[in-house]
């Protein structure tokens, strides 16, 4: 029936778990290391022995260990169960076998003890479990279901009937000898973990291909039987909040987590006025149990849930398990450990994904909702939000001023767009990637918004959104988006608030302590200077200061300027737009009190800033009041062929210097206002899209005039800071000419990304998920820094800069800003800091300190 185990010597068949017993995780897996620390703590762990991986490899391979040996170490114990210990939990295994060794001669013996039902039910169930899970009968032939009234004869006929359809389908009768059966079990768990699903599936969590399985046999503790006997299980905290409670349940005549699987009628572990309770029937059974909890949380250093058995009032505790627990409970389990002082706080900070922070910023959708799913595209901006569809962003901002909820659906967006974005409580388009227009002003503003929603359609004009299936929903129809996950369901879907308490405060405030990178974030408004001081940003990155320009009346003056037919017009424009923005910097300057602040000169093309459909030239037109006509050719005559590699950034500021001129001119009478309220500023005013050195220089001249002047005339002294946006390769490789003339550099990946690739960002999502599923690139360039391609630029500039100016400050600056392999690789090459979107500074902040941290430890 089995051969001798052919392993390398070195290696046991199985080791006994006691205290000094040479258990390891990544021998043995988690599940044999907790109980042998369990057994450490003088827990009651019924007898335990642990296969390690390399034996239950040779058992996949049909090698079989000395199984009479095995059996032996249990003394003639009646009955076994076997159960999966894997190193990593999440990654799974097969489920565990209970009662092997139950045959014939084991119920008849057993009957005195428990009761002749029980014992037959105990072998019906353990025959059904074998026949399905073991040796992988069809489960119909043993779907027997026996009610709590029904007598011995009917128990007694299913059993039968059970142990005919096993020898039907196997052609051979149900094993009685135990030996046989664990040979079975172990075999079939073995075979299972190297199956192609199981891989599969434990790979898409992260397990290596080779990850190894381990297997443990421990001898049953029945639950069954005279006085008080059952199973349960119990916890410390609540899995969804993390607030401590006894929480658990316990279910008398029952065994493995029958307690959870029938709720209806187990007891609470303690006194509940919903039903009657452990704590009530055996108070001496939940006091002996908290203890074990609570001397597990402070041993383990983790909060667990410990499988429990109670036989004929003697208490057994089988297994240990870390916790399965959400986003908002693993960050408050962590603080409150370190809290306790029973981890430090270095250690609570490496417990949490960066990522896990982002999600409890935002509203989620309930776990428990039902969703009909309508269409998929690509997650830009996490979060999830309900309202009635919009096409416009007027419309947007009509009902978001009447208290209605919407969702903004576009093809695209364009910068016109962002009031709209405002407004909405979502942004769902079209068309676009991970670092279009739409999906990097949605992470900005912290709105839920899902791009290159390819396989919908979206109609402006007929105002109707349609599905791949056919389906279509009307504007004003109602639907709830997953920004996260790229889902889009139709109507309200139940949503579960943001989740930001004080352990989440706490734990953002030890990051900051750590981290040895300073995060900063992109803000263009007070606003946004508000939120990113309250998540914890060390001053502004990026404040674009086009987004000033479509709030209000704003946009009408802008458009005037462009319109403008001499300097004399533009400047009177400009004139209306300098108060505008020089309350702008100074509420900003403001908010960051002293932080500094990187001002982006004017960078987009000037007919973003206009309209593109009729209905908008018909309104721009009456505002100029000029005829139609008339507008529509000025409109013709700005647009451009490839507007994102033309008339734009600094090239812009060149050929219409008065834009800089008064950019420059608010910045500088912002200063003054502050200075007389005792508010010193040192602004940083950052060129966009330079190329060459004398871009610079030519701006750096005027810029410089314009600070002399104000100076003079208000008789403060003003100082500040000028720096470049690095965003085209030749900046790079000029890094060294361009550093000359420049206190900083900041590297800016989108344009960056776009223009070394030859890619639009705006529609590299059409193709990005074919290219990566055929491994042309192993992620999207655009949300992954490529640190071959892009990397090397990156090092390029870093060196070149330093060489010709060691004090230059280097940053980055792109959407890549908030990404935690993207913060390494900045650490790495020795960045000042790195700025992205506001609702990402969190994220980034703990990323920085897990890098600090884990440096120190290696």
């Amino acid at each position: 029936m089995q051969k001798n185990v052919n392993i390398p010597p070195e290696i046991k068949d199985f080791t006994v778990i006691t205290d000094v017993a040479p258990i390891t995780v990544p021998a043995h897996g988690g599940r044999a290391k907790c109980l042998q620390r369990l057994t450490r703590l003088k827990m009651p762990v019924p007898r335990t022995v642990a296969l390690s991986f390399e034996t239950v490899r040779a058992i996949a391979d049909g090698d079989m260990p000395d199984l009479a040996a095995l059996l032996a170490e249990f003394d003639a114990a009646p009955l076994l169960t076997v159960r999966p210990s894997s190193e990593d939990p999440d990654w799974g295994g097969p489920g565990a076998i209970l009662n092997i060794g139950m045959n014939a001669a084991q119920a008849e013996a057993l009957a005195s003890d428990i009761g002749q039902d029980a014992a037959q039910l105990l072998y019906l169930r353990f025959v059904q479990s074998f026949a399905v899970h073991v040796a992988r009968l069809d489960p119909d032939a043993f779907d027997t279901t026996i009610a709590d009234n029904d007598g011995t004869e009917h128990i007694e006929k299913a059993l039968n009937t059970a142990l005919e359809a096993y020898q039907f389908e196997t052609d051979s009768p149900f094993p009685q000898d135990p030996a046989e059966q664990l040979h079975a079990v172990l075999r079939s768990m073995a075979r299972a973990w190297q199956g192609t699903t199981a891989r599969l599936l434990r790979e898409a969590k992260g397990a290596p291909a080779d990850a190894g399985l381990g297997l443990i046999v421990q001898q049953m503790a029945l639950g069954l039987g005279h006085g008080e006997s059952g199973s349960g299980v119990i916890q410390s905290v609540h899995e969804g909040s993390g607030e401590r409670m006894i929480k658990g349940r316990y279910l008398g005549q029952s065994q493995g987590r029958d307690a959870l699987k029938h709720r209806d009628q187990a007891l609470y572990l303690q006194k509940d006025a919903r039903g009657p309770s452990l704590e009530e029937r055996c108070p001496e059974i939940l006091e002996a149990l908290q203890g074990y909890a609570d001397l597990s949380r402070r041993k383990l250093r983790e909060e667990m849930q410990l499988e429990f058995v109670v036989q004929n009032g003697s208490l057994f505790i089988l297994d240990g398990v870390r916790l399965a627990r959400s986003s908002l409970a693993s960050v408050r389990i962590a603080v409150e450990l370190a809290e306790d002082g029973i981890i430090p706080k270095e250690e609570a900070v490496l417990r949490i994904p960066p990522q896990m922070v982002s999600e409890l910023l935002h509203r989620q959708i309930h776990p428990l909702a039902k969703r009909d799913l309508f269409g998929r595209g690509l997650a830009a901006s996490p979060g999830a939000a309900t309202g009635k569809i919009t096409f416009s962003a007027a419309r947007a901002q009509t009902m978001a001023s009447k208290g209605e909820a919407c969702v903004l659906v576009r093809r695209e967006t364009t910068p016109e767009d962002i009031r709209g974005m405002h407004a909405a409580q979502a942004v769902l388009t079209q068309q676009g990637g991970l670092s279009s227009h739409a999906a990097v002003i949605g992470r900005g503003l912290g709105v839920p918004c899902i791009v290159g929603a390819s396989h919908m359609e979206v109609n402006s004009r007929k105002r109707t959104l349609t599905a791949a299936d056919g389906r279509v929903l009307h504007e004003g129809d109602e639907i709830t988006l997953d920004g996260g996950a790229g889902e889009v369901f139709v109507g309200a879907v139940k949503l579960r608030e943001a989740a930001i308490g004080g352990a989440y405060q706490t734990l953002l405030e030890w990051a900051g302590t750590f981290k040895d990178l300073k995060v900063r974030a992109n803000a263009d408004t007070p606003m946004d200077a508000q939120t990113a001081r309250r998540f914890g940003a060390d001053g502004i990155g990026l404040c674009r200061t086009e987004h000033m320009f479509f709030e209000g009346d704003r946009l009408t003056v802008m458009r005037e300027m462009i319109f403008a037919d001499t300097p004399e017009d533009r400047q009177s424009a400009l004139a209306q737009l300098l108060p505008m923005q020089r309350d702008d910097f100074e509420k900003i300057f403001e908010i960051m009190d002293g932080m500094p602040v990187s001002i982006r000169l004017l960078d987009p093309p000037l007919h973003e800033f206009l309209p593109t459909e009729r209905e908008g030239l018909r309104d721009l037109a009456e505002a100029l009041d000029k005829p139609l006509s008339d507008v529509e050719q000025r409109v013709d005559a700005l647009s451009e062929f490839n507007p994102m590699l033309g008339m734009r950034g600094v090239r812009l500021g060149i050929t219409v210097p008065e834009i800089y001129d008064m950019q420059a001119r608010a910045v500088f009478e912002a200063i003054v206002a502050l200075a007389g309220r005792g508010h010193p500023v040192v602004p940083e005013i950052m060129i966009p899209l330079v190329s060459a050195k004398r871009e610079v220089e030519i701006v750096k001249t005027r810029i410089d005039a314009i600070a002399a002047e104000i100076s003079v005339r208000s008789g403060v002294p003003i100082s500040y800071k000028l720096g470049v946006m690095v965003e085209t390769p030749r900046a790079v490789l000029r890094a060294g000419d361009i550093s000359q003339n420049a206190e900083f550099l900041s590297f800016g990946t989108n344009d960056l990304t776009q223009m070394t690739y030859g890619l639009s960002r705006d529609d590299a999502g059409r193709f990005m998920s074919s290219y990566v599923q055929a491994n042309v690139f192993k992620e999207d360039p655009f949300q992954y820094l490529d640190e071959d391609a892009i990397g090397e630029l990156l090092q390029i500039g870093a060196d070149r800069s330093r060489a010709h100016r060691p004090d230059v400050v280097l940053s980055l600056c792109g959407e890549h800003g908030g990404n935690p392999q993207s913060i390494a690789f900045c650490r790495a090459l020795g960045f000042d800091y790195v700025s992205c979107s506001p609702f990402r500074v969190p994220v980034a902040r703990l990323a920085a300190a897990q890098l600090a941290l884990k440096s120190k430890l290696s």
